[in-house]
């Protein structure tokens, strides 16, 4: 454990116009990385792979530093970081689709983005070679009076495809297996040799619902790689929009899980406030979603005094009619029957999946990457990280509730701080190869950017990882021992992102 944190470097240049250092490792001290993994001290944030080499970005749960390590040379193999840490597994498998590189030592091989249906094997690979994808294979189940039931990819309701098969004694599940990938639309490959402009497009149309933090992520990891020091009033700018995204979203959030717990008029009330926001969101900055507003080296639509007027408005608004509908769900004891003790997460799981987020903080994961890199303004900003433990959709809901309280103070504070200036400032290749890496706290949890650019400038890799891929798993475990009609409201109580996940 300490060669690996002595491997680790300090998270804070990456955040402050400086490139990002990576550490190359020995297969050793890679293997030796993966078993400290489980030890719970450090989480991992990501994994990927480029042209001949996987990479893990790690956390120190305690100093909150973060390193890249990087093991080269790499042409089929890779040692498993999955073997020792159940949370890479899927990423193993995401790499060996995309890339045809296979880690050695893994318990599941199956293909996971790959359904066999591209036309074209290990894309990102330019020397791969073809190969045939096999029907899936769900995991055995034994045991007596067991039955299946599979959900999906295709569902009653407009939701984005996948499918659930559960295997139930009776009305109780004892396993969920997930299967993911069908909206898989090849982001890494696009990528490759897009201009800065282009990738900016690109990673703001990853989850829509994201779109703010996707694209500050990636502004963040374009500034980091070419030292770009962005105008002050730009920096004020993005975190009011991402705290009006985060504010929206969980607003239709919680009117969500109320609604699968049978009580609509939660949803309708909190969708009224839902629909306040994002119509206040276009007067603001021009776009419902403030889709492409955030750009490298700044922003590019700025806060008229009207928008301002009816922002302060609006906050006022949600604030008078939230309250009441707080008292409504902790007073209905239908409602908290339901939300009670149901989809219980493991506060252990939660750290050994380094899971973001309302997942993670509802089962005591105390992190928050506004607070804990504290990246600007957030560095200056007043606000609490709310953080329980019982671990259940009760939990995750009022962890919301008091998330859209510290973004209303949040959205005064930045109304109230907001410089005047530039909006914007240009972007410049330096002339030589560049990385950079990015760390925003979308309102799912933390999304991290790794960025490479050639020396003209454009992408060479960029690797994009949603909190989801670290909360789907999660899922699984928490419906066990829950009836199957509970599925539904375990889901929408951690409202993974089908698309962020499946890129």
């Amino acid at each position: 454990m300490p060669e690996t944190r002595r491997m680790i470097a300090l998270a804070s240049p990456a955040f402050r116009g400086h490139p990002m250092p990576r550490t190359s490792v020995t297969k050793a001290e890679w293997e030796q990385a993966s078993k400290d993994l489980s030890h719970g001290e450090l989480s991992l944030l990501s994994l990927w792979a480029s042209d001949g080499a996987v990479h893990m970005a790690l956390l120190n749960e305690e100093s909150k530093h973060i390193g890249i390590l990087s093991l080269e040379n790499c042409t089929n193999t890779f040692p498993s970081v999955g073997r020792w840490h159940a949370s890479a597994q899927r990423l193993e498998r995401a790499i060996q689709d995309l890339f045809g590189l296979s880690p050695e030592g893994a318990e599941d091989i199956r293909p996971w983005l790959d359904h066999g249906q591209w036309g074209l094997s290990q894309p990102m690979n330019a020397n791969g070679a073809a190969r045939e994808v096999p029907p899936y294979s769900f995991l055995p189940v034994e045991g007596e009076s067991l039955h299946q039931v599979p959900v999906g990819p295709v569902h009653a309701g407009i939701i984005e495809p996948g499918h659930f098969r559960f295997t139930a004694q009776g009305e109780t599940v004892v396993r969920l297996e997930e299967r993911l990938g069908y909206v898989h639309k090849g982001i890494d490959r696009l990528m490759q040799g897009a201009t800065l402009s282009r990738g900016a497009e690109l990673a703001g149309r990853i989850s829509g619902d994201s779109t703010v933090a996707y694209s500050w992520a990636f502004a963040q990891a374009a500034e980091s790689a070419l030292g770009v020091t962005v105008p002050a009033r730009a920096v004020w700018l993005r975190a009011l929009m991402v705290e009006m995204e985060r504010l929206a979203n969980h607003l239709g959030d919680i009117g969500a899980v109320c609604n699968d717990a049978a009580f609509a008029l939660m949803l309708a009330h909190c969708g009224i406030l839902r629909e306040r926001i994002l119509r206040v969101a276009d007067v603001c900055f021009g776009h419902r979603m403030m889709q492409g507003r955030i750009v490298p080296g700044g922003v590019t639509h700025d806060l008229s005094a009207e928008g301002k007027d009816q922002l302060v408005e609006v906050l006022g608004y949600v604030r008078g009619r939230f309250s009441p509908l707080v008292d409504l769900y902790e007073n209905t004891a239908s409602l908290k029957n339901r939300t009670f003790g149901t989809g219980f997460l493991n506060p252990k799981l939660a750290l050994g999946f380094a899971a973001g987020g309302f997942v993670g903080r509802a089962s005591g994961r105390n992190f928050d990457a506004r607070r804990d890199v504290s990246y600007a303004p957030y560095d200056v900003l007043s606000f609490e990280v709310p953080v329980l433990k019982s671990g259940d959709v009760n939990a995750r809901v009022w962890v919301r509730i008091q998330e859209v309280y510290q973004s209303l103070s949040l959205i005064e504070q930045c109304l109230g701080r907001l410089p005047t200036g530039p909006i914007l400032t240009e972007i410049a290749p330096l002339g030589e190869a560049r990385e950079g890496l990015g760390l925003v706290e979308g309102f799912r949890g933390d999304i991290f950017v790794w960025l490479a650019l050639d020396a003209k400038g454009q992408i060479s890799r960029c690797h994009l990882r949603d909190p989801s891929w670290f909360q789907w798993p999660l899922l699984e475990a928490v419906i066990e021992n829950n009836i199957i009609a509970d599925f539904p409201l375990c889901n929408k109580s951690f409202n993974c992102s089908y698309s962020g996940h499946d890129l």
